[in-house]
């Protein structure tokens, strides 16, 4: 009897803990949802806004192929543009098997530590609108905009979608163009429309649920870009 008795709480206790444990993802993925809606506001003012009419971008970056990571890829690029020049090399040395730009904070830390000229910020959950006018403004100061989005990596027949960092260096509205070094090894353009899908990584097909997962709470976040001053 008190076996089965037992028995009967580890069950109840195993169903009280599963049953909370899918209220707080379900939580958290309800929460993501709204968050969603909010960030992809409609943006058909902004080719008709006399502000961006005029094309503005960046000179002066070299795109490189990554060896180590994408992050230690782009804070080359950008460190190399900024005249304080730091290889993916040096910050494997330094960090082993540790990757700091594995997370966005840590990514936002390793660029300011490797370019102390300039102050840069993290901007996360920006709203499609709000996004497009700070990488326009940083763009006109004469500035990249390193970022984050779904990218696809093709090597051979394989192509396997990943969460990525890339520094942009063009905006031309009039024309429906973003222009980005990846460091996949090469300069790409996007329509706005697909620049957007791609940062707020609708573009990223069957994404895993661990990575849904992370965006969902807050690990991970959307429309980010990392702007310098």
């Amino acid at each position: 009897m008190k076996s089965k008795n037992m028995r009967k709480r580890v069950f109840v206790t195993a169903g009280i803990i599963l049953g909370v444990l899918v209220l707080a993802f379900g939580g958290l993925f309800v929460k993501q949802a709204v968050l969603d809606s909010i960030i992809n506001d409609d943006i058909s003012a902004v080719y008709s806004n006399a502000k961006y009419q005029s094309p503005v971008s960046v000179d002066g970056i070299q795109v490189i192929k990554q060896q180590v990571t994408c992050g230690y890829a782009s804070i080359e690029m950008v460190s190399s543009w900024a005249g304080t020049p730091v290889t993916e090399q040096e910050l494997e040395r330094r960090y082993g098997d540790k990757i700091p730009t594995a997370t966005e904070e840590g990514f936002c830390r390793e660029i300011n530590r490797c370019i102390p000229a300039y102050t840069t910020t993290r901007h996360v959950n920006l709203t499609n609108s709000k996004l497009i006018d700070m990488v326009y403004n940083s763009l006109a100061a004469g500035k990249p905009v390193p970022f984050q989005f779904a990218a696809l990596y093709r090597e051979g027949d394989t192509a396997v979608w990943t969460l990525h960092y890339a520094v942009i260096t063009g905006l031309d509205i009039p024309n429906d163009k973003v222009t980005v070094c990846n460091p996949y090894g090469y300069v790409e353009t996007y329509t706005v429309k697909d620049f957007l899908k791609a940062t707020r990584y609708e573009s990223y097909e069957n994404m895993e649920f661990y990575f849904k997962l992370a965006f969902a709470s807050g690990y991970f976040n959307k429309n980010t870009i990392y702007i310098m001053q």
